[in-house]
């Protein structure tokens, strides 16, 4: 898997696929390029795909704080592309592909939104969640309060890890998983407080590309209230849902997901 500098950070990526059409993987938080392997064998025969580690993911240089993450992961994301390229991205991912396309609309050709954590975006399109939301996740919030990384670990793969039990997963993967918590509380100013500015009057209205939301059926009620709220204000957006899936269907439905980005590619 190669290696090198972009945007001044050490990144790692690798590809996938012999396709006609290239584009480019951004996986959620807390994964690696490599979660990608159960969509890329089903889209290997349409797509020429490259996915990169994000900062301290895989084998990416640890995150430094150096700037904002989510907007240092777009331009990290722009220095794969030399035009117009399909755009697949899953949770956190799918929150920087979605900037990527406002900030620099001339790298890419489509989006596809696996469950984007932009929770601004969910809010406000139905503010009557605020409540629930917060209580789901105050026992992330409360252990990063009392530098128990290990507990929002814990707490944080309760909501978002799609059904994952804590008590299978091995102790040093635990241990992998508490220290990257801090690059989860460093992306929370871009999916709270918009710090991107993406939900400012006409910045989704001015997506000029075809844009595919997927969510799981089973997900946290926030997911089909951010997908709804991108969708009324995102032109050319189109939603679908995936039966039993819940937020890692990238890794548990990798078919299914994989049909839907397939019928949706032929289309645009």
């Amino acid at each position: 898997m190669p290696k090198g500098l972009k945007a001044g950070f050490e990144t790692n990526w690798t590809t996938f696929g012999q396709g006609p059409r290239a584009a480019l993987m951004i996986h959620c938080s807390l994964a690696h390029s490599g979660s990608w392997g159960a969509m890329a064998r089903h889209l290997s025969g349409a797509l020429d795909m490259t996915a990169f580690d994000l900062p301290g993911h895989g084998r990416s240089a640890p995150w430094d704080d150096r700037a904002e993450l989510q907007g240092e992961t777009v331009r990290i994301a722009a220095e794969f592309l030399t035009g117009p390229t399909d755009i697949i991205g899953h949770s956190f991912g799918a929150t920087v592909a979605l900037r990527l396309a406002i900030e620099r609309p001339e790298l890419v050709r489509s989006l596809v939104l696996l469950e984007p954590v932009f929770f601004a975006a969910g809010l406000a399109a139905r503010p009557e969640l605020r409540a629930g939301f917060d209580a789901a996740m105050a026992p992330f919030v409360d252990a990063m309060r009392a530098g128990d990384r290990m507990a929002a670990a814990e707490a944080f793969l309760a909501v978002w890890g799609g059904g994952a039990d804590w008590s299978a997963i091995s102790t040093p993967d635990r241990e992998t998983l508490a220290a990257q918590m801090p690059i989860v509380q460093a992306g929370q100013p871009a999916l709270y407080e918009d710090v991107g500015g993406m939900l400012a009057e006409g910045r989704l209205e001015a997506v000029e590309r075809p844009v595919l939301l997927i969510e799981g059926s089973l997900s946290p009620e926030i997911i089909p209230a951010i997908t709804e709220g991108l969708a009324a204000r995102l032109p050319h957006a189109r939603r679908a849902v995936i039966a039993g899936a819940s937020h890692m269907l990238p890794v548990t439905h990798g078919r299914q997901v994989s049909a839907e980005v397939l019928r949706f590619l032929r289309e645009v």
